[in-house]
């Protein structure tokens, strides 16, 4: 229930803007291979626990 100070158009119900940080690195190609790296390792370590 959305009361009189706090509506779904109101300044606080609109998501937070990414900082510049954020931003450059959701765009770096050299971050999303680290990233990728990491999950891969981490999802082999899985497998592997769950297989062995």
């Amino acid at each position: 229930m959305a009361d009189a100070n706090h509506g779904p158009y109101h300044p606080d119900a609109h998501p937070p803007v990414p900082t510049g940080l954020t931003r450059r690195l959701r765009t770096s190609v050299v971050w999303q291979v680290v990233r990728f790296l990491v999950l891969s390792f981490k999802i082999g370590k899985l497998m592997i626990r769950s297989h062995g």
